[in-house]
């Protein structure tokens, strides 16, 4: 399901960098060593569908992998939401992001990112970025993980005007605009028990004409080896959107998640 213009605090990421330091001991055994040269990640897939007096279906797909060779890791993280209501398109959003770092030392490392947003219903035909910068290892131990990034790059968009008409929905494409943008991101993670973690994911890109922040939070819960439930909450704001234009989205998820 898919909520427009509900309130973006940032003050749960904060809340979880505050305590994170109280969590954390010297006693925390260091990350097991990651395996080299194959690929890794987790898939999940969610899918709603109503029947009655309202028709509607929806469903949510998203892919994380990542590969590791001596001080080289590249990641990529894939998703998909699709919603529609009586026939009619009612969310489409679809992301892609690919990264690779290279570690200077065992806790700072240069990144290159690319990333690529398509979304129908938030003013803009597509945003897509290339940045680099520097980042650092705040904790990276078995139980918690917490990684902060800064640097700087370029985004490309193309805005639209919106209008809906009842059932019929018109759109207008603005002039491309490329800009200059400052990035920062932050990647936590924390087992709470043994089978239970928590997860956020932070990462803005800031321009002068329009600011895109991210945010996705998780609750993952193992029901086996491979299989596991998670909770998503995640919120997408575009701080300059076009006219009429709502600039928070927020997403809620229940999904399967296989790790392979």
């Amino acid at each position: 399901m898919k909520i427009r213009g509900m309130p973006f605090a940032l003050a749960a990421v904060t809340s979880l960098i505050a305590l994170t330091p109280l969590i954390a001991t010297a006693d925390d055994p260091p990350a097991p060593p990651p395996p080299m040269g194959v690929w890794t990640g987790s898939g999940q897939f969610g899918f709603m569908a109503s029947q009655g007096n309202s028709v509607a279906k929806s469903a949510n797909a998203a892919l994380d992998m990542s590969y590791l060779e001596n001080a080289w890791k590249h990641t990529l993280h894939l998703d998909l939401l699709y919603a529609q209501s009586a026939g009619i398109t009612s969310a489409e959003r679809y992301d892609g992001l690919w990264q690779t770092n290279y570690n200077i030392n065992p806790t700072l490392y240069t990144f290159g990112a690319l990333r690529y947003g398509h979304d129908l219903f938030d003013g803009f035909q597509y945003q897509a970025s290339g940045t680099a910068g520097l980042g650092y290892k705040l904790f990276d131990t078995d139980a918690i993980k917490l990684s902060v990034q800064l640097g700087a790059g370029y985004m490309a968009s193309r805005p639209e005007l919106i209008t809906t008409v009842g059932a019929v929905t018109y759109r207008m494409p603005l002039e491309h605009e490329n800009y200059a943008v400052g990035t920062a991101g932050l990647d936590y993670s924390q087992k709470l028990t043994s089978s239970t973690t928590l997860s956020d994911t932070l990462l803005v890109n800031a321009g002068a004409p329009n600011t895109l922040i991210t945010n996705t939070l998780a609750l993952a819960v193992k029901m086996s080896k491979k299989l596991a439930l998670s909770l998503g909450y995640n919120v997408q704001d575009n701080t300059q959107p076009p006219p009429h234009i709502k600039s928070i989205d927020t997403v809620e998820t229940v999904n399967l998640v296989y790790s392979f």
